[in-house]
């Protein structure tokens, strides 16, 4: 069948691609510059053609995709500027539906948000609008909504790894107390191709989540568990979102418009409803833990498909911007010098671990007294493994 994917440079939008494809899917890959669109791999396939639209202007007519069966709508502005990002997405879903009202499309797919609360943050309540718009078109409508998306490269999942990895006690938010429905990317992209072209889901909203229901503080720790790390974490009620969304955006890899609408997001409580979506499709839910370990396998493996700058950067003009936005490999950003040692070997490894102690440090001695004092107990295996790998290099 022939399918339109709108958001194919996005976090979503490149891991459903090589799905639809390996199913035997001719595939439309709607992008705002063909320059940005990869040239390789996947994107070479025979099946995969590029259809250049921006869905923020007005849409013009067109002849060559009239034959679409089904198109995904993946497109959401969260990294713009919390002011106007409701707006920019209300234009988006309607120029969208005025694309795909030229064609024979017989089913749109749109994975939104979970919206069960009275009271929703900016971000989920624009989500709300954009499926209401999407519904309004008469065309049929299945709506995939999820809470928090936990795979290798998302926002969430970064935010929280970098977290645990840079801080060994955490003074934080009360928002962390909050309680939230998290899913594997694995099962939203079974969720995504296993409701295509299924009547029976056609014009129904679904609310997707994995088996466990955690707070955020639960995630950390649950986090830190499958990463061996031992973490304190101390909620207190004095930050506000703003000084929230600053404490994101200098401990993680995060941008600042995307950790203020995070932030507004995560005081809402996300829990899925119950549907017979699970079972109509015979999907087995993953674990938090299980999704963790096995994001963690593709981070080692160097095999991540997508990140969430993949739909930052695909939001600006600028191309040059892709080149500033890197996601830590280790959970930091390393600043890392070599000099190559030829003689005297033991006697520099004597002054490197002599450092601190009777002998001090070079700078800020109370400083690292301080850091040694929160991390005492907690990095002391690290630290060993450290020592003996520089004791084998000799």
């Amino acid at each position: 069948m022939k399918i339109l994917l709108t958001g194919a440079t996005g976090y979503i939008g490149k891991r459903l691609l090589p799905v639809l494809i390996k199913q035997e899917h001719e595939v439309i890959c709607c992008v705002r510059d063909k320059n940005r669109f990869p040239a390789e791999g996947i994107y070479k396939h025979p099946k995969v053609s590029v259809l250049e639209v921006d869905f923020l202007n007005d849409i013009s007519t067109s002849n060559s995709i009239k034959d679409i069966d089904a198109a995904y709508y993946l497109i959401h502005s969260m990294s713009s500027n919390v002011k106007d990002f409701g707006s920019l997405e209300e234009t988006s879903a309607n120029n969208f539906i005025k694309l795909v009202k030229q064609t024979s499309v017989k089913q749109i797919i749109y994975l939104g948000g979970i919206t069960n609360e009275e009271k929703l943050s900016k971000h989920l309540a624009s989500r709300k609008r954009v499926e209401e718009i999407l519904l309004e078109s008469g065309i049929p409508l299945t709506s995939i909504k999820a809470g928090i998306i936990v795979g290798s490269g998302s926002a969430s999942f970064e935010i929280i790894r970098d977290l645990v990895e840079k801080l060994p006690m955490m003074i934080t938010p009360k928002w962390l107390n909050t309680k939230h429905q998290p899913i594997a990317i694995r099962n939203i992209l079974e969720y995504l191709t296993g409701v295509l072209l299924k009547p029976e889901t056609f014009n129904r909203s679904f609310d997707v989540g994995g088996p466990d229901v955690l707070s955020y503080k639960k995630m950390l720790l649950q986090l830190a568990e499958v990463r061996g790390l031992k973490r304190f974490i101390f909620t207190v009620p004095v930050m506000t979102p703003r000084l929230s969304s600053y404490w994101l955006y200098f401990v993680t890899s995060t941008s600042y418009m995307l950790a203020i609408n995070l932030v507004n997001s995560m005081k809402v409580e996300v829990i899925a409803k119950d549907n017979d979506l699970e079972k109509m499709l015979g999907i087995k839910p993953i674990s938090y833990k299980e999704a963790v370990q096995l994001a963690f396998q593709k981070i080692e493996q160097n095999n991540v498909l997508s990140s969430w700058k993949d739909s930052l950067v695909s939001s600006y003009s600028d191309n040059s911007l892709l080149e500033h936005i890197n996601i830590p490999t280790n959970g930091c950003f390393i600043d890392k010098r070599e000099k190559e040692i030829t003689t005297n070997v033991d006697q520099v490894l004597d002054n490197v671990w002599s450092i601190g102690g009777e002998r001090g440090w070079y700078y800020g001695d109370w400083l690292w007294h301080l850091r040694g004092f929160l991390i005492s107990g907690v990095c002391s295996p690290q630290i060993k493994r450290i020592k003996d790998y520089f004791y084998m290099q000799k």
